[in-house]
């Protein structure tokens, strides 16, 4: 809770200490007296905007220090060490303010931004009036109120979680995706080039080597041509072997009869035929030898016209096609676990898509629930601030296909104020009093599970009197008991039910005082007692002039809310 705010030359408030307590403080005054400054200054450290022309006149800077005495649990105390603020003892709040319009801020002395005392001082503080844009009239608030009020905020949680999970997933699956499809748009030539290429199953070097094969078998194609005609020749069946061998014996037989004529015949005859039959033996050596296939320099032409024909095809060197083969299959391989981790990204994205819309759908049910609940409790409060012939509603508006971390539902506090009249916005419907007393409404059905510990009030009872002020009264009194409640009021029968009662004046001291010059008015803040208190009430009932009459009633008053 609030348990000390010190100004520093803050517009008319000169040095002013103020202790606070448990229980419900208020804050009372004529018109004009300060309480409006008293509640910037407390804004001011708070975290909101700072303006040059809170300074008081005559200084170049003000200040405003909030202390705070808060559990060790408390959010706003993680929310410190998470931002490496030293959070042991109080939480001290501090702003200084510049004439020329700078400012400054520290939380427990050590400097900090605007945007983090902001959050520090939304978790400390609730300001409820009818002109206030911090609270209950924010409609961004009003889905995480009525989570609070149906005890679903960890079941928000949740699905706040697989929200996150969801995004998560989908952003896993864009990239993987953008290049699946790319990749798609390629897969079929690429799986018929590796399939093409595997048949093929070129080799490093093989082009030459088949080349060389090639060259060696044509020429010995040629050669081949020219020795099968000699061995037809020298062998075949016109080869004159046989008939030379057949002479040779003839003119043997012949040599006898006339010795020395055809010796030299003889000799050459027998020579020519062993000349052939060497010719002949030799010719069938080299037949041999050349070992030529015509089958096999097919095989060989087309295997060596197929790797160019592929080098061509997919433009590169002969050579270069076994290593293509090797870095296509590696894409394709690449390719296929690329699909496969797609598709089991894809189903991740089903799955966590599937488990958000069920744990959304189901909160969502919950929260229709847990708003009949609100809307019932809201409406018990409504009579007794005379607001009897309005109504009050948890406006639920779902859709399934707007996936938020919040879920599916779009809450806002809609109300009526008479009937026959169209529902809307509160903040749209309700005047400035409606307003008020709607949000008191809210804030006692709310206050136990939904707030800040400390609650400020600002003439949330203008314009009301009687027995609706004695209402506001007893919701604040009952506030008071589970929070810290401070309000500033024009209603006795709210005072006379304070734990605590402020007097906020405007006094002028004296030219001594001042030494010589003018009288400066400043604005004091006094706590009072019993008797004070009586008179300040019956002020609040009479006006200028205080009667018995007056004094009577307040005391009543007192004695009555006692």
């Amino acid at each position: 809770m609030l348990i000390q705010l010190s100004i520093r030359d803050i517009v008319l408030i000169e040095r002013l200490d103020i202790g606070f307590r448990e229980g419900l403080s208020v804050l009372t005054g004529e018109t004009g007296a300060g309480k409006s400054i008293l509640l910037d200054a407390l804004s001011l450290a708070l975290g909101g905007r700072g303006d040059a022309g809170l300074v008081r006149h005559g200084v170049t800077q003000g200040q405003v220090m909030a202390v705070f005495d808060v559990a060790a649990s408390h959010p706003a105390r993680a929310l410190l060490t998470q931002n490496g603020v030293d959070d042991d003892g109080d939480i001290i709040l501090r702003r200084t303010q510049s004439a020329d319009g700078r400012t400054r801020v520290f939380i427990n002395d050590q400097p900090a931004s605007a945007a983090l005392m902001r959050e520090v001082g939304r978790l400390l503080v609730e300001i409820h009036g009818q002109h206030d844009d911090r609270a209950l009239i924010d409609a961004e608030m009003h889905r995480a109120l009525l989570d609070a009020h149906g005890g679903l905020t960890n079941e928000a949680a949740h699905v706040r979680e697989l929200h996150a999970t969801r995004r998560g997933a989908e952003r896993a699956l864009g990239a993987p995706r953008a290049r699946g499809e790319a990749a798609a748009r390629e897969a079929d030539f690429l799986r018929a080039a590796v399939d093409e290429l595997s048949r093929l199953n070129p080799m490093p070097g093989e082009e030459e080597n088949l080349a060389d094969k090639r060259t060696r078998m044509m020429r010995s194609e040629k050669i081949a041509a020219d020795i099968t005609e000699a061995n037809e020749i020298l062998n075949g069946s016109g080869s004159p072997t046989p008939s030379v061998s057949g002479l040779l014996r003839r003119l043997e037989r012949k040599a006898a009869e006339l010795p020395g004529l055809l010796d030299d015949t003889v000799a050459a005859l027998s020579a020519a035929v062993h000349g052939l039959a060497d010719a002949s033996s030799a010719i069938e050596r080299a037949m041999h030898a050349i070992e030529f296939d015509p089958r096999e320099l097919e095989r060989t032409e087309e295997r060596l016209f197929a790797l160019r024909a592929a080098a061509r095809k997919f433009s590169v060197a002969v050579d270069d096609l076994a290593a293509l083969a090797v870095t296509q299959a590696d894409d394709l391989a690449e390719l296929d676990a690329g699909e496969a981790r797609l598709a089991a990204l894809e189903a991740e994205a089903r799955a966590s898509a599937q488990a958000y819309d069920r744990a959304a759908a189901a909160l969502s049910e919950h929260r229709t629930h847990a708003a009949a609940s609100l809307q019932s409790a809201v409406m018990a409060e409504l009579p007794a601030l005379k607001l009897e012939r309005a109504a009050f509603f948890a406006h639920i508006e779902t859709d399934g296909e707007d996936r938020r971390p919040e879920g599916i539902d779009r809450v806002e506090f809609w109300v009526r104020t008479n009937p026959g009249s169209r529902p809307g916005p509160m903040m749209k419907v309700a005047s400035g009093g409606e307003l008020s007393r709607f949000l008191l409404a809210l804030k006692v059905v709310l206050a136990e599970k939904t707030s800040a510990p400390t609650l400020v009030f600002d003439e949330i009872d203008t314009g009301v009197g009687g027995a609706v002020a004695d209402a506001i009264g007893a919701r604040l009194k009952r506030l008071s008991g589970n929070v810290q409640v401070l309000s500033v009021t024009h209603a006795p029968q709210v005072a006379a039910r304070a734990d605590t009662h402020f007097l906020i004046a405007k006094n002028a001291r004296s030219e001594a005082e001042t030494s010589g010059e003018d009288a400066i008015v400043v604005t004091t803040v006094a706590e009072m007692d019993v008797s004070a208190r009586r008179e300040e009430i019956a002020r609040m009932l009479a006006g200028a002039t205080i009667t018995e009459e007056a004094r009577a009633a307040a005391g009543r008053l007192l004695a009555g809310a006692g």
